[in-house]
Parts: C-alpha cells; structure tokens; sequence
C-alpha cells in the first residue's frame, strides 16, 4: 500500500480544543460534510500530491462522472475552500484545478481512515462483544 501524502508536508501544530463527545462528533460531521458525495473522494485522490489538472483530465480520469456531476462537485469542493480554480484567460479557455493547502492537509487523514479499514477481519469474530 503506498501512502496518500508521502509528497505532504505537515501543517505546523496548533492548541488544539477540548472536545466534548457532542462537540467532537459535530466537529467529524462537518468534516465529513466536506468530503460527502459519490465522487469527491475520487477527484481529491486525483488531485493528491500536488498534481495541476484540466476539467478534461479530470474526465478522463474519472470515466463514469457526468460532465456536469464533475462540475458541480468541483464547485463545490472550490466554495469550502478544498480546489482551488485556476482560470487561464486564453482562446480557448483553459481552466486547471488543483489542492489548496489545506486540501491537501487531508492527504494524513485519509491515509489514516485507510490504514483503518484494511484492519478490518471480517472471519475474526469482534473479541469486545
């Protein structure tokens, strides 16, 4: 298994909140809220690493994505801040997209959640119950 961020530095290190057990699960809901949506995960995965790609890359990529699904979740991942859009003013257009840097900071995350699920044995009964 290779690592999603082996290209990402890490975020300098800040207080971090207390959290309450109703604080910290509004705190993932939001997160998750981020990334929620059939293909968001599959164009982030795409993006990750620093990678610059065209709306047509991202097509490409992605085969089964409408071009207006493509579009809107984009737009969507733009308005939280996540891809950033980079319009080039040129016949014909050329627009390009690409992480933001805390886009990118997901890249841990993500490897983390990962790492997580291949721990899962579904022979092994759960020992706790």
């Amino acid at each position: 298994m290779t690592s999603t961020h082996e290209k990402v530095s890490h975020l300098p290190d800040s207080k971090r909140p207390e959290y309450t057990p109703i604080s910290a699960a509004q705190g993932i809901e939001q997160a998750f809220g981020f990334i929620e949506g059939r293909w968001k995960l599959l164009i982030l995965f795409h993006l990750f690493g620093g990678r610059v790609l065209r709306f047509s890359d991202l097509e490409r990529a992605i085969p089964a994505i409408s071009q207006k699904m493509l579009a809107q979740q984009l737009r969507q991942l733009e308005a939280d801040g996540i891809v950033q859009r980079i319009v080039h003013n040129q016949v014909p257009p050329k627009v390009e997209y690409r992480l933001t840097t805390w886009g990118q900071s997901l890249c841990p995350a993500l490897d983390a959640l990962l790492k997580w699920a291949e721990m899962r044995n579904p022979n092994v009964p759960d020992a706790d119950a």
